[in-house]
């Protein structure tokens, strides 16, 4: 077997599967490892869904790369034949001024993406399984939705498979190392090499880029699915994907979010999207303790009063933060034919076939025309603030 690749991608997750199938299909050869299955419940991208939305509170430069991604899912569908992108709309509550709102209306009237406000009855109306506070307002964009991330990885891995690329899981990267003419691959049984080398570990990024010194911190973090008491209520004809950003304006510490009524997993998921415990991504306490859950009656009583705390499952999964909260997309500082992405910082799974393109473009021609260059590893201090 020939063990000279033109690029190899180590991490078939997220962003490692879409790179993959970008290489491939403009017929590179490509070799594609991962540590453990594809797809896996190890790391960041499992759990049954993820939201996809273009009116960006996180910050409005991340506009420009959504409005590209949706066809690449709807491309992606079409391919595969597998359902991946419901577009049920995303609906977000808070206080006027709040970053979730405040944020996402900057976007959404920067960018000429189409939304509506509304207020706490016509929330309640429309949407009856919230209860919205009367000195808070609903912003609903309509183009959102959601996607089922688990599904989604297997079809980008798929279609990088009968594309041409070779792709091993089970396969843990033990080291790697560069010149000026190629790249060597240590894996626990193998040595192998290539070109170039682009590197997806995930919340592994940090120990295969130590010597970068960029602190990525790695938390726990616990999802939920409960069965409501109002079933009607949960479906996608009657709630979409939703965010609620329960902080005063200028207090940013975190936004509980979730999704409709789903089969698999069964229930309405669940969470609370901020930093969880910070962990070693080897050593991970995968249990879910009754602390970790404690927030849900209360926030069913608050917030959606029809939902309750029927609790049917819980996880965990990880979150992969990089020191300003964005993602880090570039060449290695030291080697020219080495590349990464990392620190998507629990935000990142919607973009997963455009930073796949964009890093297919870095790894053949050193250089992509998409808008990326606010995510190098130089950017300037201070050029996104949470």
């Amino acid at each position: 077997m020939c063990n000279h690749f033109d690029v190899i991608v180590v991490g078939v997750g997220s962003m490692g599967s879409a790179t993959c199938y970008q290489l491939a299909k403009r017929g590179v050869r490509v070799l594609g490892l991962e540590q453990f299955n594809i797809s896996h419940t190890l790391g960041s991208h499992h759990g049954g869904t993820r939201l996809i939305r273009q009116a960006y509170f996180e910050h409005p430069s991340y506009v420009e790369l959504l409005k590209a991604v949706y066809p690449l899912w709807r491309a992606l569908e079409s391919e595969t034949g597998v359902d991946l992108f419901h577009q049920v709309g995303a609906l977000y509550l808070g206080s006027p001024d709040c970053e979730l709102v405040a944020g996402s209306q900057l976007a959404a009237t920067a960018y000429d993406i189409p939304f509506q406000s509304l207020s706490p009855k016509e929330v309640e109306e429309r949407f009856p399984a919230f209860r919205c506070p009367e000195n808070w307002v609903g912003f609903f964009e309509p183009n959102a939705g959601f996607l089922r991330s688990e599904a989604a990885v297997a079809a980008m891995a798929q279609r990088a498979l009968e594309a041409g690329a070779v792709i091993r899981g089970q396969t843990k990267v033990v080291s790697w190392k560069s010149d000026s003419a190629q790249v060597t691959v240590r894996t626990e049984t193998d040595s192998l090499t290539a070109d170039r080398l682009v590197l997806c570990g995930g919340a592994w990024t940090g120990s295969l880029l130590s010597d970068l010194g960029v602190a990525l911190r790695v938390t726990r973090q616990v999802v939920a699915w409960v069965w409501p008491q109002s079933p009607s209520d949960f479906c996608t004809e009657r709630l979409p994907g939703w965010a609620i950003d329960p902080n005063p304006a200028g207090e940013y510490r975190g936004i509980y979010y979730g999704f409709p009524l789903s089969e698999n997993p069964l229930g309405v998921k669940l969470g609370w999207h901020a930093p969880g415990l910070e962990s070693q991504p080897d050593d991970v306490d995968r249990q879910v303790h009754q602390q970790d859950l404690e927030w849900l009656p209360g926030f069913s009583e608050k917030y959606m009063p029809r939902l309750g705390s029927s609790l049917l499952g819980a996880t965990t999964c990880l979150y992969t933060y990089s020191p300003d909260g964005h993602f880090i997309v570039d060449r290695h500082p030291r080697w020219d034919n080495v590349f990464f992405a990392g620190g998507f910082s629990g935000h990142g799974f919607k973009f997963a076939p455009i930073i796949g393109q964009a890093l297919a473009d870095l790894a053949l021609d050193n250089s992509t025309r998409l808008p990326i260059d606010f995510l190098k590893l130089d950017r300037r201090a201070g050029e996104f603030q949470h």
